[in-house]
């Protein structure tokens, strides 16, 4: 399987008014994976759509806490997800220990539902997880050692830069738990301007992506100022270049 995906999230406003075009654009420009937002809302159109344009979905980003989770795992089982990441818990929650431990235990029991239909349940961060501390470790770190081993982490390599972590670094110490990256670039402001294709800003890329080489690589743009069809096919360019 390759590892090489791409997070829908970038085309959300292509995909919005067209799917099935961004999905053969997407395919068109070597992507045979991508990475669905929004599940449950998506589902029905994914559902037919992936398979029409020889593309799968082993991971997607659905909200698992305070939900229906009957109705997020049933949708990655119609789409073939599967790996189900909570995509955001608000900077607000990453302040305290007890916080953290609520998130790290609601999360660890979403995992255990989820196994039971052959599905893992992963993490995905922002900036804040790893800007936040308590006492002398990140709130990342904190909640990283209270996960039950059925949990994965998703690790947006953009966001940990911008929270101040020294991202390859962080993923060593991680270690296998780390089953995805987020892989994107740029001047690592916290209000995502300034992204730009992988290989042309302040991450080191080459350096992240070798401390992970069995994660999966998911391409993503939170926004880019040009045609983000031609950022995202550079950065399938040079992801796919340090491959070989």
């Amino acid at each position: 399987m390759s590892k090489l995906s791409v997070q829908l999230y970038s085309v959300r406003e292509a995909f919005g008014g067209d799917p099935d075009g961004t999905l053969a654009k997407l395919a068109s420009i070597g992507f045979t994976q991508v990475e669905p937002f929004g599940l449950v809302e998506r589902a029905d159109v994914l559902r037919t759509a992936l398979p029409e344009h020889g593309l799968t979905a082993p991971t997607a980003h659905a909200k698992l806490i305070g939900v229906d989770q009957d109705e997020v795992f049933a949708a990655a089982v119609a789409c073939g997800v599967a790996t189900v990441i909570d995509p955001f818990v608000p900077d607000e929650q990453w302040r305290t220990e007890s916080d953290v431990a609520a998130t790290a235990a609601a999360l660890n029991a979403a995992a255990k539902r989820a196994a039971d239909l052959g599905l893992a349940v992963g993490y995905h961060n922002h900036w804040w997880e790893l800007r936040n501390t308590i006492g002398d470790r990140t709130a990342f770190e904190v909640f990283a050692d209270q996960l039950d081993p059925e949990l994965v982490l998703e690790v947006d390599t953009y966001w940990a830069a911008a929270g101040g972590a020294d991202v390859p670094a962080l993923l060593t110490a991680l270690g296998s738990r780390v089953t995805a990256l987020h892989v994107k670039d740029g001047d690592l402001a916290t209000d995502a301007s300034g992204q730009v294709p992988a290989g042309q800003g302040r991450v080191p890329v080459g350096d992240v992506l070798a401390a992970a080489p069995d994660a999966l690589r998911v391409i993503e743009f939170d926004a880019y100022a040009g045609d983000i069809f031609e950022g995202l096919a550079a950065s399938h360019s040079y992801v796919t270049g340090l491959a070989r």
